[in-house]
């Protein structure tokens, strides 16, 4: 069954990913209900190691054992998770793609560029061009528009460069080239500009933007400044310790924070439009995961924190549709 048109594209509801070790287990991803809607951007922020890309590796069955994946994930109203390792090689490629965080790890280094978008397409484009790559000129001719239309010159020509032959962000676009030759429903784009400097990072997330609306599809954008996604996205989840603590559309999430985690982000973050602002640190760290504090995760860093928050802390909905983790009055009024 296939979502309507008005739904989600992608629904999650209580995806929890586990790691066993030695010490204990380790509870990356705790219990993340989420919608992405038909060509929005949502964004994901997050300080490092608060599950942010573990949450989509997850929904997209690419976490290794002995990690152990639980919850519905419904793509278009097909079930991610009960999928059988087969078709969802066949679907991640073709309506689902991703880009990671570092260019330069993702692309094979002993093949040329042009091989491994022909690669993608011999296995996932459309059914009749689906033969051993680089024998279709068909196949190359969209190799070579894809390269153009991710800002690369003389394109022709740089299909036969290897990945070490394009500076940073070349190998970048290149990469969103490969994830969307095949012109996916959704992109899950994975810290894309974590290794790119101020201004090849605004010509990466511009060059998303413009392909998104080209081709009309979703987008996830995960990252850790608040700033690039309140830019480009439409609505943000933000993350702590495994879990989503605020969501809501981007312009209330950054203009009026309502958990004290997204508060203190934003306190601790600099704004090229106001440099006279005191920057304020987060007290504490992130908690371990092996021993997770029983209530709020974010309680013990919490200048707000109570009794009742060592107890399980639920989201709730505010009367303008805003999401927050948070017992606090004012932080869903």
């Amino acid at each position: 069954m296939s979502a309507g048109r008005d739904g989600p594209i992608l629904s999650v509801r209580g995806l929890r990913t586990e790691f066993p070790t030695t010490r204990g287990r380790v509870v990356a991803v705790d219990g993340i209900d989420l919608d992405v809607m038909p060509a929005e951007c949502l964004g994901v922020v997050g300080e490092s190691g608060s599950g942010k890309s573990v949450t989509f590796l997850s929904m997209l069955g690419m976490v290794r054992l002995p990690g152990r994946v639980s919850g519905e994930v419904r793509f278009d109203g097909r079930d991610l998770l009960g999928m059988g390792a087969r078709e969802l090689r066949e679907l991640r490629g073709r309506e689902l793609a991703i880009t990671f965080q570092d260019a330069q790890m993702a692309l094979n280094p002993s093949l040329s560029i042009g091989s491994q978008i022909l690669e993608t397409l011999a296995a996932h484009g459309p059914a009749g061009s689906r033969r051993l790559f680089g024998r279709d000129p068909g196949q190359v001719g969209r190799a070579i528009e894809m390269l153009t239309r991710v800002g690369i010159p003389a394109a022709a020509e740089r299909l036969r460069d290897y990945p070490h032959q394009f500076s940073g962000g070349m190998r970048q676009r290149a990469m969103i080239a490969i994830a969307l030759v095949c012109n996916p429903r959704l992109l899950i784009a994975d810290e894309p500009t974590s290794a790119l400097d101020v201004t090849v990072q605004a010509q990466v997330l511009d060059l998303i933007a413009k392909m998104r609306r080209e081709l009309g599809m979703s987008v996830v954008l995960i990252a850790h400044d608040l700033g690039v996604v309140a830019e480009h996205c439409d609505r943000i989840a933000v993350m702590y310790a495994g879990q989503i603590v605020e969501l809501g559309p981007a312009e209330a999430v950054i203009e009026a924070p309502r958990h004290p985690y997204t508060q203190g982000l934003i306190a601790s973050a600099p704004w090229l439009s106001d440099l006279t602002r005191e920057l304020r640190p987060m007290p504490g760290s992130v908690p371990n995961l092996i021993d997770m504090p029983e209530g709020c995760h974010f309680a013990p860093r919490c200048p707000f924190r109570s009794d009742a928050c060592l107890r399980p802390v639920a989201m709730r909905t505010a009367a303008d549709g805003r999401q927050v983790r948070c017992i606090r009055p004012e932080a869903v009024a």
